[in-house]
């Protein structure tokens, strides 16, 4: 593809309020639908009797969902429009949540999970896709750090609201339901402000996982190390001397890290031409937390310093990387590297807890530490070579 690209967008300096708003109650709603429903079906199936193999085979449809639902996105946004196939995946994802309250067979709940987050998936998509072509290139890394944050926060809401109301009864699958409805009303207000993918991409789907490879790969590291992060996290740290409180509040710290730096990272990357440099900070960053945790973890104020930073910094993976990549395409090009996007992060979520898990068997506990490190400098060593191989960000 001519890097130049044919369909050169009109570029407009401001940010469009009501597509904005519309993208973030999508995302919210994709936020605290996961942060809900990850640890709530699990719960629930335990209490079944479920076995814990099959709870991990049922909790991988999600993965599998995604990364099927992902590259299908684009095609069907542009016959459907993306106002409409955002709606309708809206209605899917809301109906599957509930469906899951009335299904009494364990079978039955492989083809909700694959409903449910196919549709998820869709949003993800449509709406990274929509804040890409909302926001102004001056000010895209402040507009996606404000959309990085609202998914943060989503992700914090939904446990949150499980803590408090519990897994017992359908009032969790009906507040969950509902939030993911709500959602349609500003997507619906904005209608107006619907981006059009007014042609076929230039490419096969798969061309785009290559494409831009620095934010694909800031992607699948960023759902590689939050996903297997975020699982095994409260293991390491019980094994390692913390109470179950103290390792909950270390994984709030690391939370907290999420959600402050995003604007300000937003705000960094406005101000590179090359976006570049700043990921592979991250990844530094990433990689000497990561090889630093086994020498500190006895210490928990030191340890909740290096999550702080950690956190930060693998969320910026995510910010950052969605900016380069809104800076490189546009159009139905953007809407299939959106889609490729989000597919990198649904195969990180996949690779990334199964290899940490081995690293910790085959090495001790520290092979958490040892695994993190691994993925972050696999990214250091792409993004270093990218950036001397093709010093004019091509």
């Amino acid at each position: 593809m001519d890097s130049s690209s044919s369909r050169s967008p009109v570029i407009r300096e401001d940010i469009h309020w009501p597509a904005l708003i519309a993208a973030v109650a999508a995302i919210t709603a994709v936020g605290i639908a996961i942060g809900l429903g990850l640890p709530l079906l699990s719960i629930i199936l335990e209490k079944r009797g479920v076995s814990s193999t099959m709870i991990g085979l049922n909790s991988a449809m999600a993965g599998v969902a995604a990364m099927v639902a992902a590259p299908l996105t684009t095609m069907v946004a542009q016959r459907l429009t993306v106002v409409n196939t955002m709606v309708l995946a809206i209605i899917a994802a809301s109906a599957s949540a509930l469906g899951f309250y009335y299904a009494e067979a364990l079978w039955m709940w492989f083809p909700l999970r694959i409903v449910f987050h196919g549709a998820i998936t869709v949003l993800f998509v449509l709406s990274e896709f929509w804040i890409n072509t909302a926001a102004p290139p001056s000010r895209r890394g402040l507009v996606l750090g404000i959309y990085a944050t609202v998914l943060s926060l989503g992700f914090a809401a939904g446990p949150l609201i499980f803590s408090v109301i519990g897994s017992d009864g359908i009032l969790p699958f009906a507040i969950g339901a509902g939030i993911i409805l709500l959602a349609a009303i500003p997507i619906l207000m904005a209608r107006k402000e619907n981006p059009v993918i007014d042609s076929q991409p230039d490419l096969p789907f798969l061309r785009y996982l290559w494409l831009v490879p620095t934010a694909t790969a800031a992607v699948f590291i960023f759902g590689a190390v939050e996903s297997g992060g975020l699982s095994l996290f409260p293991i390491y740290a019980s094994r390692t001397g913390f109470t179950e409180s103290q390792g909950a509040l270390l994984l709030v710290m690391m939370g907290l890290g999420n959600v402050l730096f995003q604007i300000p990272v937003g705000l960094i990357a406005d101000r590179m031409k090359d976006r570049r440099p700043l990921l592979s900070l991250f990844a530094i960053i990433g990689l000497v937390g990561s090889l630093a945790l086994p020498f500190l973890i006895h210490n928990w104020l030191l340890t909740a310093a290096i999550l702080l930073f950690w956190g930060g910094s693998v969320a910026g993976l995510y910010t950052v990387g969605l900016a380069h990549l809104g800076d490189k395409l546009h159009g139905a090009d953007l809407a299939s590297a959106n889609a490729a996007f989000v597919f990198c992060y649904a195969l990180g979520m996949l690779v990334g807890p199964q290899t940490i898990g081995v690293s910790m068997d085959m090495f001790g506990n520290h092979g958490f530490a040892w695994a993190l490190a691994f993925f972050f400098a696999i990214y250091v060593a792409l993004t270093l070579f990218r950036i001397v191989l093709r010093p004019k960000r091509t």
